[in-house]
């Protein structure tokens, strides 16, 4: 059997737990460890990016196959910046190539992509590419796939309560009309669903100033896979473990009256 075979058989095995009416409808990525991946095989950091999109692109078809419906990825950190001035040329270069070579075939799977982050330092030549990426796709309604670049979430917020101060100033709303519905609105991610199911690879345990809104009440995983060696096996890992939580919202599992009233009784004799 060839190794194309094995890999494929381990997945549809996987695949075969998920139960598939509780897949998440939208997923966050922090695609974490391109740089690592290279350095441990003695390769430029260059090396991980180019493989990191593979991965990209497989994550992408695996979300879809399984019924997913969003999914989000952060691709450029406005921390990023700090990298050295070669890598950050190299990954805006790898931004106008990958789009440039991949949206046609984005766009014939009628997904729809959206750009999210401050693109204003970005060279006018990736601007275009981006905008003309969106303009295609804009009316595409089976999958949206969201590229966060140029993105920080303490970022985001920031510009919400600014608008909505001078708002507030200019008399168009009230203060006391300021509700999590407005702010909502007004953000990047305006009228998409909140991810249910945030992945972070590379063992890191933090979300690195990513979607802090929109992450308040996601389930959080955590993989060990450097991102350009995880795949559709590693991703459904994610699936299952997320259809394993108790999704509670900041509640308590259902009790009966009698059963909640007997607790608190029992807890008060001891």
């Amino acid at each position: 059997m060839s190794l194309g075979k094995i890999i494929d058989k381990k997945n549809n095995n996987l695949s075969m737990k998920i139960d598939k009416q509780k897949v998440p409808e939208h997923v966050a990525v922090i695609m974490d460890g391109n740089g690592r991946w290279a350095t441990k095989k003695g390769l430029p950091r260059t090396y991980g990016h180019k493989r990191g999109v593979s991965v990209l692109k497989e994550i992408l078809k695996a979300s879809k196959k399984l019924g997913c419906k969003i999914l989000t990825v952060y691709a450029f950190s406005t921390e990023n910046w700090a990298r050295p001035k070669k890598e950050v040329d190299f990954l805006i270069n790898l931004f106008s190539e990958v789009l440039s070579n991949e949206i046609e075939e984005i766009h014939e799977e009628s997904t729809k992509i959206k750009f999210i982050g401050d693109l204003t330092p970005f060279p006018e030549t990736l601007k275009k590419i981006i905008s003309n990426s969106e303009s295609l796709t804009t009316n595409n309604n089976k999958f949206l796939l969201n590229i966060c670049i140029n993105y920080g979430g303490r970022q985001e917020i920031v510009e919400v309560a600014k608008k909505l101060a001078l708002k507030s100033s200019s008399g168009e709303i009230k203060p006391s009309e300021v509700n999590e519905e407005l702010f909502n609105s007004e953000l990047l991610t305006r009228g998409i669903k909140d991810p249910e199911l945030l992945i972070r690879t590379s063992g890191e345990k933090r979300i690195s100033n990513f979607l802090l809104w929109q992450l308040a009440y996601s389930e959080i995983y955590i993989s060990d896979v450097l991102w350009p060696d995880f795949n559709e096996f590693e991703f459904l890992k994610a699936i299952i473990d997320y259809q394993s939580r108790n999704r509670r919202f900041g509640g308590i599992e259902s009790l009966s009256k009698e059963s909640f009233e007997d607790s608190q009784y029992s807890s008060a004799q001891k």
